[in-house]
């Protein structure tokens, strides 16, 4: 991990550092009415149900086209937000990969790209960060590279259903942005070590292989090792 912080430029920890704070930021306005990230949420949705996306119909950012649910299917946490960018807010050029069964799609806008999941406790704080196959949330394939492009423009600049929550997605990828980049690097070498050891297989659709890499994560830590590391530089 110290060699992860060392190829972090100056400017990126600052942009770090800055997204951390509004995480803390958007705990802390919660907490004060007496609710959390995952809870303001779902505030109004009555019964939770498994694998029921979180608001029904998504958050989505007509100006952005960042867009996120939640929901809950795994064991050892309370659910899960799915992140996604789709094409309208992409960087210039990037297109889906040509993998074997690539299919183009019916819009324009259609080839979203999951960018990363991020595992809630019971509390409503986040516990761990994932990338997941393409089956699991029937996007579109990007290489690593492109989906790293993605990770700065995403953000959703509303206020429904929470203008905490909204913010504090946003603000995790930032506050994440290197280890995000790792698990997406790692994802891609998953699923090319299971296209050669099962090669009969089509992998992205393979209900053998769900998680493609994974990392806890705690917030306040990341925070710290961000302040040091700036500290260091000074």
């Amino acid at each position: 991990m110290s060699d992860l912080w060392a190829q972090i430029s100056t400017e990126r920890l600052k942009k770090m550092l800055k997204a951390g704070q509004e995480v803390d930021e958007c705990h802390r306005v919660l907490a004060k009415g007496g609710e959390n990230i995952v809870s303001d949420l779902l505030k109004g949705s009555g019964t939770f149900f498994q694998m029921n996306h979180y608001p029904e119909g998504d958050v989505y950012d007509h100006e952005t086209y960042a867009q996120y649910y939640y929901h809950a299917h795994r064991d050892g946490e309370h659910g899960h937000f799915h992140l996604f960018l789709r094409p309208k807010g992409m960087p210039m050029g990037v297109r889906p990969a040509r993998v074997e069964d690539f299919v183009a799609p019916t819009a324009s806008n259609d080839a979203l790209s999951h960018l990363i999941a991020i595992s809630m406790d019971a509390y409503g704080q986040a516990q761990g960060l994932f990338t997941t196959n393409r089956w699991v949330t029937a996007e579109y394939w990007y290489k690593y590279e492109d989906v790293i492009t993605m990770l700065d423009r995403f953000e959703i600049d509303h206020a429904v259903p929470s203008w905490p929550v909204n913010r504090w997605v946003g603000a995790m990828v930032q506050l994440f942005y290197p280890q995000i980049c790792e698990l997406l690097k790692l994802r891609d070498s998953v699923i090319a070590d299971w296209k050669s050891e099962y090669p009969e297989r089509n992998v992205f659709e393979d209900r053998d292989l769900e998680i493609t890499s994974e990392l806890a994560c705690n917030y306040e830590n990341q925070l710290v090792a961000i302040e040091t590391e700036l500290q260091k530089r000074q």
